[in-house]
């Protein structure tokens, strides 16, 4: 498995009606527990429409069993709707050896997971495989497709 991961990227905003903190807690939570004090997050101010401060999160996570280990914890908490919606259109959330998918931010907080497309948890899953059958077969391994 280790092997087939490039890395993870995690992004998400946290908007001026949201407590910054809240949201980061919110990221950490899809986070394994043994390594959240591992992955660190950049932060970028951004301006929004009518100049209100919108904060960029950022990490990227290279360490092979640090993105296991949290694709591990997504398989093992994410609902079997939302795996066999994934399962549907994997061809919709794959693009150039990379897998796209959104989590709640409200469900991630309290500790759910559960995909969603309004302001998300962006996780991108960069394989060393490019072909979507090789990252369905990675996919299934690793418990994230039934």
């Amino acid at each position: 498995m280790k092997k087939k991961i490039s890395y993870v990227d995690l992004s998400f905003f946290a908007h001026a009606t949201e407590d910054s903190d809240k949201v980061l807690t919110a990221a950490k939570n899809i986070l394994p527990s043994n390594y959240v004090e591992k992955v660190s997050f950049s932060k970028s101010i951004l301006k929004g429409e009518y100049g209100n401060p919108i904060i960029l999160f950022r990490s990227q996570i290279r360490e092979p069993e640090v993105a296991e280990s949290l694709l591990l914890n997504i398989s093992l908490n994410l609902p079997l709707i939302d795996k066999e919606e994934l399962n549907q259109c994997l061809n919709l959330h794959v693009d150039g050896g990379s897998l796209y998918i959104r989590l709640n931010k409200q469900e991630a907080f309290r500790g759910r997971f559960k995909f969603s497309q309004a302001d998300p948890i962006r996780i991108r899953i960069k394989f060393k495989a490019s072909k979507i059958e090789e990252i369905r077969e990675i996919c299934r391994t690793i418990g994230l497709l039934p």
